[in-house]
């Protein structure tokens, strides 16, 4: 079960340590099939932050996404409670999770965590540079009408 906190503004602090832990964690991506490399980055309720990176395989199907890497590395932990998460690819405009990682996320995150998606050129200060804002999400509004842990412990009909 997610154990989350309720207070879903991050700190400008946090917000930038998220943000510059998610391109440290794209430098590791290992994406020589898609060459689409990508960085994520949770902070947990005690401060910590745990980093991801995309990584592919030769068969594609055992890729990983670096949301799920990120929070495959927590759980495993023993870490299940999050207040952020910050992903960028290189791509110069905001990139959001996947589907499939936007429902990992759903198993582990509340709705309303806040997900930072980081233009890939956010850190470059180029004349020709031009800067397209951070996106401030959270999963609700990425996942509506999600199915979560929760929803197993609904009443069920009768077989």
């Amino acid at each position: 079960m997610t154990t989350a906190i309720k207070s879903w503004t991050l700190s400008a602090e946090q917000q930038e340590l998220l943000i510059k832990s998610c391109f440290e964690a794209k430098e590791f991506s290992y994406s020589p099939y898609s060459k689409f490399r990508v960085g994520a980055a949770l902070l947990t309720t005690d401060g910590r932050i745990i980093k991801g990176a995309n990584i592919e395989n030769a068969s594609y199907g055992g890729t990983i996404c670096a949301e799920r890497t990120a929070l495959v590395k927590a759980v495993s932990e023993g870490i299940r409670s999050f207040v952020g998460l910050a992903v960028t690819t290189d791509v110069a405009a905001p990139t959001s999770p996947c589907g499939m990682c936007r429902q990992f996320i759903r198993e582990f995150c509340s709705n309303e965590m806040p997900i930072i998606l980081v233009p890939g050129d956010y850190y470059d200060t180029g004349e020709d540079s031009k800067k397209v804002p951070i996106q401030v999400t959270n999963l609700g509004e990425l996942l509506p009408f999600s199915f979560g842990p929760e929803d197993l412990e609904l009443p069920r009909k009768p077989s």
